[in-house]
């Protein structure tokens, strides 16, 4: 099990950029696929962006594809989310999530531990 601490959330306004971290606890972070996601109001909590445990494979929903950038420093038990080109339908609690398997999957229910997200508002 891990512990995930997420920060940098934030007002932002349209085409904006934000950094999101996530510190993890723990000594398995390292063998963990990672994963970005994010809940806006009345709406499923879905899969923004994951990494493998190396940090060699990643993976983008389409809305964010070329705006977002998913990394790890798995020396510093973090994982980042570089949000670029900020657009208002963003706007969601950003979560992140360790699963106990090194690799990738968007479903949330493949979890095992989550953050308590961060929120992120971009304005027009």
């Amino acid at each position: 099990q891990v512990q995930l601490v997420e920060s940098g959330g934030g007002l932002v306004q349209v085409g904006g950029s934000l950094r999101l971290s996530c510190a993890a606890s723990g000594r398995t972070f390292s063998s963990r696929a990672m994963g970005w996601f994010r809940q806006a109001p009345g709406k499923e909590r879905e899969f923004v962006a994951l990494i493998s445990w190396s940090g060699g494979t990643t993976y983008y929903a389409d809305s964010v594809k070329g705006r977002f950038t998913i990394s790890r420093d798995n020396a510093k038990n973090t994982v980042y989310l570089q949000m670029n080109s900020l657009k208002p339908e963003d706007t969601a609690v950003y979560y992140c999530a360790a699963r106990s398997s090194g690799y990738m999957s968007g479903r949330t229910n493949d979890y095992d531990d989550w953050g308590q997200g961060t929120q992120v508002t971009v304005s027009s």
